[in-house]
């Protein structure tokens, strides 16, 4: 996924194929937040920003990490995907063949799931970054850093929407308690990211 262009992936999206879909979307939104992040701090750079230098160069490194991570987790996602789709495919003209099946489903759910609730924890810092960014960067690229802040939101909502489209299908209980408790911060995430937008709106009127 990360070699294709632009247009291929859209292609890809827009086909009638399992994958890529939402999940792979919330991993991109997660990366483009990171990417904005990196960019507006790079742009936070020189004498006017040396007292908060230790901030910014702090939020460039881990904004850089996570638009990795974010590329892998869409890539992830797709991949988790598939093995959900292969699962459901699987022979079930026997009882063993379905217990087999089940088995694989369930497994496979378990692990579609995980990566879109690591997307929602990654968001969250992400999150954290902008709230970090927003009072020091550079006013001039400000609205970035609201862009981010949406783009991050976009990406925890979107993965919390699998999560739970997973969840539905799952019948262990401990994995249904990881999963739940992955999203407990759901709420609290897009709060944060609005407040970082609403921030980001008053400050380009003064």
């Amino acid at each position: 996924m990360r070699s294709d262009t632009l247009d291929r992936f859209l292609w890809d999206l827009a086909a009638r194929v399992p994958a890529p879909g939402g999940g792979a979307t919330a991993g991109l939104h997660l990366a483009q937040a990171a990417a904005l992040l990196g960019m507006v701090a790079r742009y936070s750079d020189g004498d006017r920003y040396a007292r908060d230098a230790d901030t910014i160069s702090s939020v460039r490194n881990r904004a850089d990490e996570l638009r990795v991570v974010g590329i892998g987790l869409a890539e992830d996602d797709a991949r988790a995907f598939a093995a959900v789709t292969a699962a459901y495919a699987l022979p079930r003209g026997t009882e063993e063949e379905k217990a087999a099946r089940s088995s694989a489903i369930g497994w496979a759910l378990v692990e579609a799931g995980r990566v879109p609730a690591r997307v929602v924890r990654e968001a969250g810092q992400v999150v954290d970054l902008a709230e970090r960014l927003r009072p020091v960067g550079n006013p001039n690229v400000i609205t970035d850093v609201g862009a981010a802040a949406d783009a991050a939101r976009a990406a925890a909502s979107t993965a919390r929407l699998n999560v739970e489209i997973n969840l539905a299908g799952i019948t262990d209980p401990l994995a249904r308690m990881e999963l739940a408790e992955a999203l407990d911060g759901v709420d609290d995430v897009l709060r944060r990211a609005d407040k970082v937008t609403a921030d980001v709106r008053e400050q380009i009127r003064r």
